[in-house]
This record gives C-alpha cells, structure tokens and sequence, in this order.
C-alpha cells in the first residue's frame, strides 16, 4: 500500500472528517483565485486586471488564514480570531466598494460587466464563508449575510444604479454569500457532530468495561463480606474467652478456621468461575458489551459451545475476551462478527472486525501471546492479522477430543 494510503487509513473516523473539512477550506481559495481571478485578463484588460487580480489573490490569502484561525477555534485549538476576522471583513467590505466603483466607471461591455460581477460574487461569497466559521452564534451568521447583501445593494444605489438594479444585486449577493455560509455553518456542525458521537461511543465502552468490573465485585462482595463478618466476630470472641481462661476459645477459634477455609474454597470457585466461564456466556457478554459500545454485533454458534469441554470452552472464552478488548480498544470498528462451528475434529471461532487502522493492524501485543500461551495448553493454535481493507480477524482452532468429534 503507498503510503498516502496508510497515513490516511491510520486517521480515525473523526480525523478523516477533519482532515477533509480544512483541505476544502483550503481548496477554496484555488476556485476563487481560478474562476473568478483569470477572467479579469480577458474582461477587463491590462493594468486594471492585474491589479485586481492580486486584490483577489490577496483577499483570497486572507479567507484562507481565516478558516485554518477558525477551525482551529473550533476544535478548541486556539482563541477565536476576533481581529482576524475584522480585517477580513472590512478588505471583503472595502474590496466590494472598490469593484463596484470600478464597474461604474468603467465603459458598460458585457465581458467587463461579466468579469467585474463575478469578481464582486466571489468577494462576497468567501469572504463571508470563511467569517462564518468562526461564529457560533447562527443569528449572527445570518446577520452577516443580510449585512453584506444589503450593504452591496446599497453601495449601487450610492453610485446611481436604479432601485430595481440594486434590487437584483442584494438577491445575487444574498444567494451568493448564503450558500458559502450554510456550507461552513454545516461543516462546523458535521465536524463536531462527528467527535462528539466518537466520545459518546467511547463512554459507552467505559461504561460497559466498569459494568462487568462491578458485577465482579459484587460477586466478590457477595462471597467474601458475609464470611469476613463472622471471622471477625468469632475472633473477637475467641479472644475475649481466651483471656478469661475459656476452653471455648480453642473451639472458636476451630470455627474461625473452618470459615476461612470455606471462604478461600468459595473465593476459587468465584475467581474459576470469572476465569472459566462458559463460552456461551462469554459470547452473549460479547454482543451485549460490543453493542453497547455503538459497535453493531454478529453472533453465531452459541449452541456448539455447550458441547464443548471445560477445557476447550475456557480457553476460547478468553480469546472472546481479548479479540471484544481489542475491538474496542483499537480501531474504529461499525461491525463485528463473531463465530464458532465445529469441523472435523476441531473446533474454529472466528472475530472479524473492521474499522481497524494501519498501525493496530500490523502491531502485536501481550494479549495474543497470551491467547498463544493459554490455547498451547490443550493443543490450539491462534491467527491474527489484516484481512482486506480496514478488516481484521483473529482465528482460534482447538482440536477436540474423538468423544466429542463431530463430522462437518
């Protein structure tokens, strides 16, 4: 892959938008200086053209630093640049007069009138575009565009066209600097839109990781709490019968012995329970983790996990863990699909997830040498890597034993 391609494949979602949004800010100041600045030679003539042509170029300059200044404000990068917007506002102002004034003075010839109309338009236009993105407010957006329509209209009326002329030129200078505005009013909105729904989704991950952390302990408080009681009421006991010279203090203190084993069995059969539990459980827990994240989830072959071993079905729901750990972790995956299915003499589940950026792609880590480690132990085998464009799949097979064989 070149690599334009894998820088561009290693931005998130959020940043693609970005990235997209500023080079087309930046790209407007090529269609104003290229559509609107060289047809002055051929509809004006020399020198008036070439002066108007570094008005433009310099006009177009400044919309341009207005927009990289502003969006930087908008994704909290910078103050808002109050001052640079001014000037920008009165050289789009101050630019329009001097076009206008030309234009009426000028001999009345379709090319001049056409080069000289079109060279107002894109004055207005983007310089009113590129002021849009640095307000927030929307009434004010709106007031620059009647503000500038309005004071066009009447700078012609000042240099004596008719009020029917004038008319015609707020309306062009009304659609003209309202679509400019609506499109950076829309690109402000798509962009924050866009890392807003990002944190929104990364929330719900962290919300559905604590949910299962808390559900953990409340298993642990459920177990522990009550026996950690009675040890310490039974100790206190013991103790007080000690020091009056009690017998009943050695058989105290037999129960506090045999609580605390009972409390270190259960404790096991909790952290065995965490660590083995059952693969359908784990792949329902998948779903409703990965949902929960904004991450739409497919599954299939929950009831081929109940025909597993305990052995086999432990080891696999680790490796549902860690492939629902690493979805949500890297990339930016919209899908997954998880299956299990049973061929001949072995068992296969699959995690394929898309969204997945160049460098996730390619990078390994300790959780997969791990899954290594644990499916080792009964004879698995783990695959892990790219699978198409932004596709990711992780392959676990684990050999069965000829009890639970099954034909394909």
């Amino acid at each position: 892959m070149s690599r334009p391609g894998r820088w561009w494949r290693s931005k998130s979602t959020p940043a693609k938008v970005e990235t997209y949004t500023r080079w087309s800010f930046h790209f407007f100041p090529v269609v104003e200086v290229g559509l609107c600045g060289l047809p002055l030679f051929g509809g004006v003539g020399l020198p008036l053209a070439g002066w108007l042509f570094l008005l433009i170029c310099g006009h177009a300059a400044l919309c341009s630093l207005v927009s990289v200044w502003a969006l930087d404000w908008v994704r909290g990068l910078r103050p808002q640049p109050l001052r640079m917007m001014g000037a920008l506002g009165v050289f789009t102002a101050a630019s329009v007069v001097l076009v206008l004034v030309v234009l009426d003075r000028r001999p009345a010839d379709d090319d001049t009138a056409t080069a000289l109309g079109t060279l107002t338009a894109a004055l207005l236009s983007f310089g009113v575009g590129a002021l849009a993105l640095g307000v927030r407010d929307r009434r004010r957006v709106v007031g620059l565009v009647l503000g500038f329509s309005a004071g066009t209209a009447s700078t012609a009326v000042a240099l004596g066209s008719p009020v029917s002329q004038a008319l015609v030129t707020a309306l062009a200078a009304l659609f003209a600097t309202g679509f400019l505005a609506f499109t950076s009013v829309f690109s402000v909105w798509l962009l924050n839109g866009v890392y807003e729904l990002d944190a929104a989704r990364e929330t719900r991950a962290r919300l559905a990781v604590a949910e299962e952390r808390l559900r953990f302990g409340r298993d642990m408080h459920d177990v522990v709490g009550r026996n950690l009681a009675v040890i310490a009421l039974k100790s206190e006991l013991a103790v007080q019968l000690a020091r009056r010279g009690r017998p009943e203090a050695v058989e105290q203190m037999i129960e506090v012995q045999r609580i605390a084993q009972d409390s270190q069995r259960e404790v096991r059969e909790v952290v065995r329970g965490y660590r083995e539990a059952d693969l359908g459980v784990e792949l329902a827990g998948a779903q409703g983790v990965l949902t929960a994240a904004g991450i739409a989830c497919e599954v299939s072959g929950e009831d081929t996990a109940a025909e597993l071993p305990a052995e086999v079905q432990s080891a696999l729901g680790w490796v549902v863990r860690e492939a629902t750990t690493n979805v949500l972790r890297h990339g930016n995956a919209e899908r997954c699909v998880v299956g299990l299915r049973m061929l001949k003499g072995r068992v296969v589940l699959t995690v394929e997830n898309d969204g997945v950026t160049a460098v996730a792609a390619t990078s390994g880590g300790s959780g997969l040498a791990g899954l290594r480690e644990r499916l080792a132990a009964v004879d698995g085998m783990l695959e892990a890597g790219p699978a198409g464009r932004g596709l990711f799949r992780l392959v676990a097979e684990v050999p069965l034993t000829p009890a639970v064989r099954v034909a394909s």
